[in-house]
């Protein structure tokens, strides 16, 4: 066994939150390592975040190209080179890769590439990947480990072997027939990029909607957007088996309320939810405890239950964005410097870019009405603002809930723009602002945010007393 080499900082797994937390540690001058198995920079800009939306890009201008016409320029039928899109996306994930290298290279932190098992508290044995063993350990521990793709126990779906988030963005065809199984934000952002590479695309969810963790009218809308491209969306329905291999043909038996479908196609994507990497590692051993659905257990510090060890990001049951375990990050340095915050008190926004993406922060409409909270609803259609009139990016619309004080719950958009509106809306909301200040702000015309006021005319009067 290699002999224990001490460091200050021993940080395992360089998602966002690991590599900030590294470099701010280096910097401050501490002896700090951070060993990574695979992903420098993490999942986000190799295989999940940044690629993904590179490719979607890719097939929002193949979208633009097959519909010129409408905006009177005159061209042929587009036809797509996947070679191309794929080097695209590669050639972003090198620079980006040798951005994060640099950012190790000036912070001082060693990065270290290797798988890495706890052998004892704050000991970790790391077998390199060019090949021999170091053993670490350190006064201060943290975990960064994040998730990967769940593939369901159907019979014959893991020997078919299913495209899954990774896969797909290394293939250099459009299927002819892709099946993807998850109407969440990953399957229906493929779903629809591929048809707009010219697949054929069926997804499939067990759930009684899409995206089931949005309201009704933000699924149903999504759904009907991306049906109206020529996406079949079957909803309520199970995978019952199997049969063939993904990328040459396969058939599933599926089930829903009309009984029993075979479905014939060619590859299958798998996006039905994450598995935390937390087995095999040894945890246990270092005295880390796991929950229920072995996702680290912390409190609202992101502490464990091993004294100076902290999770980070999704590895922590945070939730399942970048921009989150960012903030992850910046509560740990802020409360190792002697700070109190928590992650109880977040106003944590999202987005799905789907085009029009959707993007919400704050208080749905469902959850209101679970909880008992009395809220005034304001909705107006994305057609009503006056930039669209412009571009004809019109589908969608807003809706806003907002309190008996004024001050606005809960957010969502659905058309163009619709993060960047989202934010506007956040940062009154982290104010604490009522509603009135940003109905009546003076907002620069033409822009999609401009559409604000007129929607904020739409919240109804207080209930009277």
């Amino acid at each position: 066994m290699a002999k224990p080499e001490h460091l200050d900082v021993l940080v395992l797994g360089s998602g966002q939150a690991g590599n900030l937390i590294a470099w701010h540690m280096a910097k401050s001058g501490l002896r700090t390592a951070l060993v990574e198995r695979r992903w420098i920079g993490g999942s986000c800009p190799n295989v999940a975040c940044m690629p993904s939306k590179n490719e979607v890009w890719s097939a929002r201008v193949a979208y633009v190209v097959d519909h010129a016409r409408e905006f009177g320029t005159l061209t042929t039928p587009g036809k797509i080179d996947m070679a191309q899109v794929r080097q695209r996306k590669r050639d972003m994930v090198t620079g980006t890769i040798a951005a994060f290298r640099g950012g190790f290279k000036a912070s001082g932190a060693e990065l270290i590439l290797g798988s890495g098992g706890f052998t004892a508290p704050k000991t970790l044995e790391v077998r390199l990947n060019e090949g021999g063993t170091r053993v670490l350990t350190a006064d201060k521990v943290f975990l960064n480990i994040g998730t990967h793709s769940a593939i369901p126990n159907i019979p014959g779906l893991a020997t078919a072997k299913p495209l899954t988030h990774i896969d797909i963005l290394e293939i250099d065809y459009a299927p002819a027939h892709l099946i993807i199984l998850g109407g969440g934000y990953v399957g229906l952002e493929f779903a629809q990029a591929y048809r707009r590479f010219g697949s054929r695309v069926t997804v499939i969810d067990s759930f009684p909607q899409i995206i089931g963790r949005e309201d009704a009218d933000s699924a149903e809308a999504i759904a009907q957007i991306l049906s109206d491209e020529g996406i079949r969306i079957l909803t309520s329905t199970n995978l019952v088996k199997v049969e063939g291999q993904s990328g040459k043909a396969v058939t599933l038996t599926l089930r829903g309320a009309a009984g029993d479908e075979k479905l014939e196609a060619s590859d299958i994507l798998v996006a039905t939810g994450r598995v935390p990497n937390t087995a095999g590692i040894g945890l246990e051993t270092a005295g880390v405890a796991l929950d229920d659905r072995g996702y680290i257990r912390v409190n609202e510090r992101l502490e464990t239950s091993a004294p100076n060890v902290w999770a980070l990001g999704e590895c922590a049951g945070s939730p399942q964005f970048t921009h989150v375990s960012v903030d992850d990050f910046r509560i740990v340095r802020d409360n190792l410097a002697g700070g109190h915050r928590s992650t109880t008190d977040r106003l944590i926004p999202s987005c799905i870019f789907t085009d029009p993406p959707l993007a919400h922060v704050g208080l749905r409409e469902r959850d209101a009405q679970r909880q008992g909270i009395p809220v005034r609803i304001a909705k107006m259609p994305t057609a009503a603002v006056v930039r669209t009139h412009t571009t004809g990016e019109n589908l969608g619309f807003m809706k806003a809930l907002v309190g008996d004080d004024d001050r606005i719950l809960g957010f969502t958009m659905i058309g163009a723009e619709a993060g960047e509106v989202m934010a506007a809306v956040q940062t009154a909301m982290l104010a604490g602002l009522p509603y009135q200040k940003l109905r009546d702000a003076v907002i620069a015309h033409l822009t999609m945010a401009e559409g604000l006021g007129p929607f904020l005319e739409n919240v109804p009067p207080r209930a009277a007393v």
